[in-house]
C-alpha cells in the first residue's frame, strides 16, 4: 500500500487508528482457549468487530513466536484473513528486526516476500546496511524505524546528546532520510512523549509516525495530534491492550468494537 492509498483510507474512514494484535493466550476469554487455534479465532473476531473503525493492524511477532509453530501459523492465517477480507487495511508486522547484509535480506524476504505485509518495524542501530535491504527490492513496502520509544530504557541511549547537542533519536531520523523517504519510511514515536513530537517534526516534517502508547500506557491522543499531525494526517496511532482486552467475557469482540469506535470518533473530530 502506497502513501496515497493509506491517506485515502484515513480520509474515508475518518480514522488513523491502528489496532495492535498482541495476543496473550492467558488474557483472552477462557472459553476460546479450547479452540484448535485460539489465537486466530480471537484475532478473527477482533478484526471483524473493529475493521469499520481502523485503517491498520499490527500483530506483534513476539506474541506469536512464543507459541512455536502453532503461533506462527496463527500469524500467517491472520495476515491472510486480513488480505482476503479487508484488503484496504494496512498490515504492520511488529518484529523489530535489524541485522546486516544477507540476514536483513532474508528478513525482508520473509515479511515482504513470503508474508507480503505492508510494513515492518526495524531497529536502526546497525546502520545503513541493516535498513537498505528492506527498501531496495520491495517497492510499495514500508520500513518503520524505531526512533523515540516510550519505555524507561529509552533514556539510556535515545535521549543522549553529542557534543553539538544533537540527541541520538534526532541523529537516527536525520541520517535515515538519506536511505529512504516519506513514501517508504516511517518512524516509531511513543505517545507518552507529548511535546517532543515538535522536535520529531523538525527532523521529519512529512514522515508518517507510528505512535504506540495511547490507551493502556496512558498516552494523550490530543497531545500527539497537536504536535505531530501533518496536512495529510501523518499519524498511525496504535492501541493494543486497551482495545483487544476490553472484556474477558463472551462479549469481547463487542467490547473491542466499542473501544475502537470511541477512538475513531475522537479521531474524526480531530481530522475536521
Amino acid at each position: 500500500m502506497n502513501r496515497q492509498e493509506l491517506v485515502a483510507q484515513i480520509r474515508q474512514k475518518k480514522s488513523f487508528l491502528c489496532v495492535g494484535l498482541d495476543v496473550d493466550i492467558d488474557k483472552i476469554p477462557e472459553h476460546l482457549r479450547s479452540e484448535d487455534d485460539p489465537i486466530f479465532t480471537f484475532n478473527k473476531a477482533i478484526i471483524d468487530a473493529t475493521a469499520p473503525y481502523t485503517v491498520a493492524y499490527k500483530p506483534n511477532l513476539a506474541f506469536y513466536e512464543a507459541y512455536g509453530v502453532k503461533g506462527i501459523m496463527a500469524f500467517e492465517k491472520t495476515v491472510a484473513y486480513l488480505k482476503q477480507n479487508y484488503p484496504e487495511c494496512f498490515i504492520i508486522a511488529d518484529a523489530k528486526r535489524g541485522d546486516i547484509g544477507n540476514t536483513s535480506k532474508m528478513y525482508a524476504k520473509t515479511f515482504f516476500g513470503e508474508y507480503d505485509v505492508d510494513a515492518l518495524t526495524v531497529a536502526p542501530y546497525m546502520g545503513v546496511d541493516s535498513v537498505l535491504p528492506f527498501i531496495e527490492n520491495y517497492p510499495g513496502k514500508w520500513v518503520i524505524l524505531l526512533a523515540l520509544t516510550s519505555n524507561k530504557g529509552s533514556f539510556d541511549f535515545q535521549l543522549t546528546e553529542d557534543k553539538d547537542g544533537e540527541r541520538l533519536f534526532e541523529k537516527v531520523i536525520r541520517k535515515s532520510q538519506e536511505w529512504g523517504n516519506d513514501k517508504n519510511m516511517m518512524y516509531v514515536v511513543g505517545a507518552t512523549r507529548g511535546e517532543m513530537f515538535k522536535d520529531i517534526r523538525k527532523a521529519a516534517p512529512n514522515a508518517f509516525l507510528l505512535v504506540p502508547g495511547v490507551g493502556a500506557q496512558g498516552g494523550s491522543l490530543e497531545d500527539v495530534c497537536k504536535y505531530g499531525m501533518t496536512e495529510d494526517c501523518g499519524l498511525l496511532v496504535n492501541s493494543s491492550r486497551g482495545i483487544i482486552f476490553a472484556s474477558k467475557g463472551t462479549d469481547y469482540a463487542e467490547a473491542a468494537a466499542q473501544k475502537a469506535h470511541e477512538l475513531q470518533q475522537q479521531m474524526a473530530e480531530i481530522l475536521k
